[in-house]
């Protein structure tokens, strides 16, 4: 007999409806045929064991004890609820498969049956399956990304940035109704009434709550916000999840602003919570540690007035204490006498210099009017000497210029003799003529004419402008004779 139930109370209802059936047809076989010997221990528990391997069940309980030592085919540990405790085993191949690690504390979902260990008289639970119940399985991914996102440094201290000391523009990215949103921008008019707070109205529960947080984050950066205030009031965890959404938390540290969370109440810490750069236990906490408070403002300003004005007070005291010790030294009453001493050496050198100086110039102007006196009776000599000198090297030089020049002239009248000889103008004159073609080269062949051609004939005395006619070789052409 195997039945499935939903509950403990059923399985519980279900094992006794079957003990019950048992013990009725034991005792209707004993009415029929007397009364038969009791049962052994052995038999006894052998007939419950029975009874309860028949029923699997289905349960919820929290974890109270838990042991997985090294060696043990089996990992033991208890469940329970208020009023009653359930003691159970894994065996370790299932117990690896489940993937979930049990801790004290969690609620587990657990299916198998009940086993009876005859040997002790010992009741237990055979799970074939485990799994974190409701809110469990929530947190155990809660902690999965958590550890993820701290490994890759969005937690990191380092990382989060100081909030700016006096923003002007507050972002508040919160749900529109509810006192969340009242809370925070009355805190923010009671301890900082110059920000101005740029409100985006999101819904902070739901499938889609994540999303819209998102683009909320996005709309107030856009807007110009300083720094963000992200929050929403108290709820279940299941409420929270949206703060738990990883790319609600990666929008939250690619941030350009800072973000302060306010999420929930005090114990509630989410995701959005650890990578944001201040955690505030509640909203209006989150708006008293995104700006400051203008009382304590006004006192910091005043204190630091009469700091600033004492200070000031005492360094006038000072630098006139220093003002007067100064004034009244010797050299600040009679600043002259800080040169004095160097005037008077001055001076001294002054006369020194001009005493100097003017026995130089009486030295220089004795032997300047020396020098102009020899000069004066040696010049005459020296111009008389070398007046003679010029005239004889005047004479030396006509006559050796007049036997260059013989020599010379001689040579030129030999050149231009033949010169002459070889000018075109001396063979023109003996009768004969050059002819030229009408670009202007000499005609030397009958070859570099033909009829029809102009042509211009030197004469000794002038140019003839001719056409050819006819042309009439009378010889063999030579070499000579090529008009090229």
């Amino acid at each position: 007999m195997t039945r499935s139930v939903d509950s403990f109370a059923d399985a519980r209802r279900g094992g006794e409806a079957y003990r019950y059936a048992v013990a009725g047809a034991v005792e209707g076989e004993a009415g029929d045929a007397g009364r038969r010997a009791p049962l052994s221990v052995s038999a006894a528990l052998s007939l419950a064991k029975g009874a309860l391997e028949g029923v699997t069940v289905r349960l919820v309980g929290e974890v109270s004890e838990v042991s997985a030592k090294p060696g043990y085919k089996a990992v033991y540990f208890t469940v329970k609820d208020a009023s009653a405790a359930l003691p159970c085993m894994m065996w370790n191949n299932r117990y690896r498969a489940a993937g979930v690690e049990l801790r004290v504390g969690m609620l587990v979902e657990l299916a198998g049956r009940f086993t009876l260990y005859a040997a002790k008289g010992r009741m237990n639970f055979d799970v074939f399956s485990v799994s974190l119940a409701g809110e469990g399985n929530l947190r155990l991914q809660v902690a999965n990304l958590a550890r993820k996102l701290q490994a890759e440094g969005l937690m990191d201290p380092a990382r989060k940035r100081p909030l700016p000391a006096l923003p002007l523009r507050v972002g508040i990215v919160t749900s529109p109704r509810g006192a969340v949103v009242h809370d925070m921008l009355r805190t923010l008019r009671r301890r900082y009434p110059l920000a101005r707070a740029l409100v985006a109205g999101v819904p902070v529960e739901g499938a889609n709550a994540s999303c819209a947080l998102i683009e909320g984050l996005r709309a107030v950066v856009a807007a110009g916000a300083e720094v963000i205030l992200l929050g929403r009031g108290g709820g279940s965890f299941e409420d929270l999840m949206p703060f738990n959404d990883e790319r609600l938390a990666r929008t939250v540290a690619a941030c350009p602003v800072p973000v302060v969370t306010g999420i929930g109440h005090e114990p509630d810490v989410t995701i959005a919570d650890m990578v944001a750069d201040v955690r505030a236990s509640t909203p209006t906490g989150a708006a008293e540690a995104a700006v400051p408070d203008q009382a304590a403002l006004s006192a910091t300003v005043d204190a630091r007035q009469v700091a600033l004005a004492s200070a000031l007070a005492r360094t006038l005291d000072t630098a006139r204490h220093r003002l007067d010790a100064l004034a009244s030294r010797p050299a600040l009453a009679d600043p002259q006498s800080l040169f004095a001493e160097e005037a008077l050496t001055l001076d001294l050198a002054d006369a020194r210099m001009r005493r100097v100086a003017e026995r130089e110039n009486d030295r220089r102007s004795r032997e300047l009017a020396h020098a102009a006196s020899r000069l004066e009776r040696a010049l005459p000599r020296a111009l008389e000497r070398d007046r003679s000198g010029l005239e004889r090297l005047s004479e030396r030089a006509l006559r050796a210029g007049r036997t260059l020049l013989d020599a010379h002239e001689a040579q030129l009248a030999l050149a231009a003799s033949r010169l002459d000889d070889l000018s075109p103008l001396a063979v023109l004159a003996r009768g004969y003529a050059v002819a030229r073609d009408a670009e202007g080269r000499v005609m030397n062949s009958v070859e570099a004419a033909r009829a029809g051609d102009a042509v211009t004939v030197m004469l000794e005395d002038g140019t003839l402008a001719c056409t050819v006619d006819a042309v009439e070789r009378t010889g063999p052409r030579t070499a000579s004779s090529d008009p090229r």
